[in-house]
């Protein structure tokens, strides 16, 4: 649907961006989580939010603050979602019947409202004096007990003592453990952690229009780029964990995300929205076509080759990251190459904190 009035055409595709997040109650993990899912949208909807803060920064700062809020309704259902239904969306196995709810009532109280009385077994209650009255009724007429015919422990018995002397002639075997399953580890941009063996997965998903490629390594690629051929511009590509992998990506996408991978290379044609490496290692990318934007958080090195379609109008975005290049060809045929800057300087004066690239890169 496309309204008459123009004026707002990049407001409402900033809101369908939006709504895709919407999708997160459908996500059941593994791989996937409705955290990640979720913040995909982020990058695509501040690409058209861009759009509007350019076209009316110091004119109409009531467009200003509606990207403003679309990107915090992003940020608070992560934040929702982190803390409610972390692992997908949940019920509550012990909820009442609809006809005896009672709004405002707290799930807990209406649970306990409808669930059968359960009684309480004869007798008192547990502890000591349980135990106490239990050996009473052991006890005979004529002075037996429980505790009858049972051997008096001696001092040489008492392990505590210095005259306990342990018998070795009996060995006993200690028990088997039980198996583990092999795990490795893996240190990303983001920390170390533990990652169980996974089959590797190439398959594209209707559902959100994305091509997943997870858990690929060399040996499971047998050493040869994995191929995706886009059908649809709306098709995103989705990397996770994969293992010294290259990954070529033909015609026009909407987006890439890179996540958790180690010595990979994704070349492609043309993204509209933004291509976004996070928590990864090694990481190469090039673009034969138009890429407006790249980010990169929480990765430690990184490496763009970018096209002559791409040089002068692409946007880079980092936090968090180190050792980053970009690649690009010159009018003369010659390739140069520059660092992004990861040291600033701050300067505070006359109430103002300025802060500019440090020296190393000038």
């Amino acid at each position: 649907i496309r309204m008459k009035n123009r004026t707002f055409d990049n407001h409402q595709r900033s809101i369908m961006e939006l709504m895709a997040a919407l999708g997160w109650v459908v996500i059941v993990p593994p791989p996937q989580g409705p955290v990640a899912f979720t913040k995909e949208a982020i990058g695509a909807t501040e690409f058209w939010s861009n759009k509007i803060r350019k076209e009316f920064r110091g004119k109409n700062e009531t467009q200003i603050k509606f990207c403003d809020a679309a990107k915090a309704l992003i940020y608070d259902l992560v934040a929702y979602i982190k803390e409610y239904h972390l692992t997908g969306l949940t019920w509550n196995p012990k909820g009442g019947k609809l006809e005896e709810y009672t709004p405002g009532a707290s799930p807990a109280a209406a649970a306990a409202a409808t669930a059968p009385a359960v009684k309480k077994p004869a007798g008192g209650g547990g502890g000591p004096m349980a135990i106490m009255n239990e050996l009473s009724k052991k006890q005979t007429s004529d002075g037996s007990s429980a505790a009858t015919g049972l051997k008096k422990v001696t001092r040489d018995m008492q392990t505590w003592r210095k005259e306990f002397k342990a018998d070795t002639s009996k060995v006993v075997a200690p028990s088997p453990s039980p198996s583990i399953p092999i795990q490795k580890k893996y240190s990303g941009g983001g920390g170390t952690g533990t990652i169980r063996k996974h089959a590797p997965v190439l398959q594209y998903e209707p559902m959100g229009n994305k091509w997943k490629v997870e858990y690929q390594t060399k040996d499971s690629s047998k050493g040869k780029p994995l191929e995706i051929k886009i059908k649809d511009v709306k098709e995103q590509v989705y990397l996770y964990q994969c293992n010294d992998v290259t990954v070529i990506v033909s015609n026009k996408l909407k987006n890439i995300i890179i996540d958790k991978c180690t010595k990979c290379n994704v070349v492609f044609d043309t993204v509209v929205s933004s291509v976004e490496i996070v928590n990864s290692q090694k990481v190469q990318v090039q673009t034969k076509g138009v890429c407006p934007s790249i980010t990169i958080d929480k990765t430690d090195g990184f490496l763009a080759y970018l096209s002559k379609e791409t040089v002068n109008s692409i946007e880079i975005v980092t936090s968090k990251s180190s050792e980053m290049n970009v690649s690009w060809e010159e009018a003369n045929g010659e390739m140069k190459e520059a660092p992004i800057p990861e040291q600033f300087v701050s300067r505070f004066g006359n109430g103002v904190l300025k802060t500019d690239v440090s020296d190393l890169y000038h």
